[in-house]
């Protein structure tokens, strides 16, 4: 800064030298230096701002990217999980379509080959069958003469057809226990009929045979009578068993087997469950022997509580109930506490916060012992508090019980204080 200074010389005002002023000058370099300081502060602020700016937006990005990525990783698992489950799907699908056309190709098999057996067995009947009309038809051409010779009578010609007609009643009540059993109804009678008039034809075969004839001509006769409705009736009967589902001597004794197995494995089973029913048992009674020992020794005047708890309420052993109860009514807790663990309890507790807060246990209790907290209610009000004082009556006084356990725990936290 400087100052122009008016002089008069020789009568005449000449502006004098300008001067300058050291504390301006010194002012003016301290305001210049604080606006460049300022500014230059300014710059770095705003170049601070920039580059945080720009480091912020290049982790945003890369958070964004990175997030990105998780997405783009996460969908690429989801749609590879999808596509595994539609695969699987897919796989199953035709695992089931494959199944079933095989069940239908072995059902198709099956029923081909039940159908071809049908045809044999229905081939087999119809020969078997067969072969019994034409059996019967041999029987009763050869008991037919003799019976003729029995009734013939030059007199009387027409009695000559009995025996046919013998014969033929016979054969037509044979065909009628056909139809019965083709038809599902009783068939016993038609079955009894044929019998009683092959009976008749044999009695006559025999009885004129032995007289008129010999011996052998006489039973080979009589056998014919009875030979021929013998033999349909067996047919008659098969077909009945089957009808019937009647099982094969065979079958019944695979049956008999068979259920003489499933007793035996059952009575075999049944013993073992017996036997593990017994051990269980006996496991349970040493289990219970012996915790009823271990707790008579560890806990004499609760076990001998709860015995007299078991026998006035009826109990022969000591049940978990009563031993709940005897337990809180000695200790006063439940089983598995009691005073001696919560004090070991509490010590440990106090030991773990000492170690956290890195202090030892005797200034830890000084600060957490509820004993020794102030007891009584503050009656001023205000910013400035005075401790409160303590006078005859101020609060209740403790129970016997209460006064005992203080005195307790007052003497284990003194001694714990001086190790």
């Amino acid at each position: 800064m400087s100052s122009s200074v008016i002089e008069k010389v020789n009568g005449h005002t000449v502006a004098a030298e300008p001067r300058f002023d050291p504390v301006a000058l010194a002012e003016a370099d301290a305001i210049r230096t604080r606006a460049d300081a300022e500014a230059d502060a300014l710059r770095v602020e705003a170049e601070g701002k920039a580059k945080a700016s720009e480091i912020k937006a290049v982790e945003e990005a890369r958070k964004q990217k990175i997030a990105n990525d998780k997405a783009e990783a996460r969908a690429a698992e989801e749609q590879a999980a999808r596509d595994a489950r539609i695969a699987e799907s897919n796989r199953k699908r035709r695992e089931a379509e494959r199944a079933e056309k095989d069940a239908e190709k072995q059902t198709a098999a099956d029923e081909q080959t039940a159908a071809e057996a049908a045809k044999v067995v229905d081939k087999a009947d119809k020969k078997w069958r067969g072969w019994a009309i034409g059996f019967y038809t041999l029987c009763a051409a050869v008991a037919l003469p003799v019976q003729i010779s029995a009734f013939w009578n030059p007199d009387k010609p027409w009695m000559a057809g009995a025996p046919v007609l013998l014969e033929v009643a016979a054969l037509v009540v044979a065909f009628g226990t056909a139809a019965a059993v083709a038809n599902k109804r009783p068939h016993w009678h038609f079955r009894l009929i044929t019998w009683v008039l092959a009976s008749i034809a044999a009695s006559v075969n025999l009885w004129h045979g032995s007289q008129e004839f010999d011996a052998a001509t006489a039973i080979a006769t009589a056998l014919a009578s009875i030979f021929g409705p013998g033999v349909w009736d067996l047919h008659e009967h098969g077909r009945i068993r089957k009808r019937d589902g009647a099982l094969s001597r065979r079958e019944r004794r695979a049956l008999k087997k068979a259920a003489e197995a499933e007793a035996a494995e059952k009575a075999a089973a049944e013993k073992h469950e017996a036997e593990r029913q017994a051990y269980r048992e006996k496991a349970a009674r040493d289990a219970a022997e012996t915790l009823d020992a271990l707790r008579a020794e560890e806990f004499p005047e609760v076990y001998r509580h709860a015995k007299r708890l078991a026998a006035d309420l009826g109990e022969r052993t000591i049940t978990e109930s009563i031993w709940k109860r005897a337990k809180l009514d000695v200790d006063g807790a439940l089983p598995g506490e009691s005073a001696e663990i919560l004090r070991m309890r509490n010590v440990a507790e106090r030991r773990v916060a000492a170690a956290r807060e890195n202090t030892s246990v005797s200034t830890l209790s000084k600060t957490t012992n509820a004993q020794r907290a102030n007891q009584m209610p503050r009656t001023q009000r205000g910013p400035a508090r005075k401790p409160p004082v303590r006078r005859r009556g101020d609060t209740p006084k403790y129970v016997a019980a209460a006064r005992k356990q203080a005195a307790i725990t007052a003497r284990i936290t003194a001694a714990e204080e001086q190790k």
